[in-house]
């Protein structure tokens, strides 16, 4: 979308001016559903976009963004629905795959977390945070190998992503190699990712 704006505000009242004229454009309710987001706006954004999704319904990206404002909100089911929701809306749109398997991992259900960020890290292979979710799935099904595998890709794309290193040390405490574990500790701990109190716990009668 073209704009003279000079800030977020003015694009606001950009995209109020274009509605006037066009009351039903969804990509303009969805274009002011992101300036509300970069306000810290919420309760704005959650509305303009669902007037883009009732406007649009095949708009994935305003599903995406409902879904990640439930998941801001506390609501693993809300944030769930709505990209399972984008899915039906675009089936090879690899954002909202990635996000149902992280949701049905903080659930618990390992296994289907797994299939759906299968399916992410299938249509993006460089889905830098699918491709690491994909790899704590893989740890908790005692998959080691496949763990590292998809860790070590999502490093080749973004070396300094620190939840992929942090798997890499889970990885190697449970192939028992020590030295690796501590050094793949530190290199979390260097992107500056919060590293969990028990692995560094673990890792330190390591050093």
């Amino acid at each position: 979308m073209q704009t003279n704006a000079n800030n977020v505000d003015e694009f606001i009242a950009e995209c109020k001016d274009k509605l006037k004229d066009n009351p039903g454009c969804g990509h303009t309710y969805y274009n002011m559903g992101v300036a509300y987001l970069s306000k810290g706006d919420f309760f704005e954004a959650e509305s303009a976009f669902r007037e883009a999704v009732e406007n649009s319904p095949t708009l994935a990206e305003a599903y995406v963004q409902l879904g990640g404002i439930a998941m801001h909100q506390g609501d693993l089911d809300g944030c769930l629905n709505y990209n399972q929701l984008a899915i039906q809306a675009r089936p090879m749109f690899a954002t909202p795959h990635g996000n149902v398997g992280f949701v049905l991992l903080q659930k618990g259900e390992v296994n289907k977390a797994a299939r759906s960020l299968e399916k992410a890290v299938k249509i993006d292979p460089k889905f830098v945070q699918a491709l690491t979710t994909l790899g704590s799935a893989y740890l908790m099904e005692n998959d080691v190998e496949r763990a590292i595998d998809v860790c070590r890709r999502a490093l080749e794309v973004e070396p300094m992503f620190g939840p992929a290193w942090n798997n890499l040390a889970l990885a190697a405490l449970e192939q028992g190699e020590t030295a690796k574990a501590v050094e793949y500790v530190d290199k979390a701990l260097e992107t500056g990712f919060d590293v969990p109190q028990g692995l560094l716990d673990e890792v330190e009668q390591y050093r």
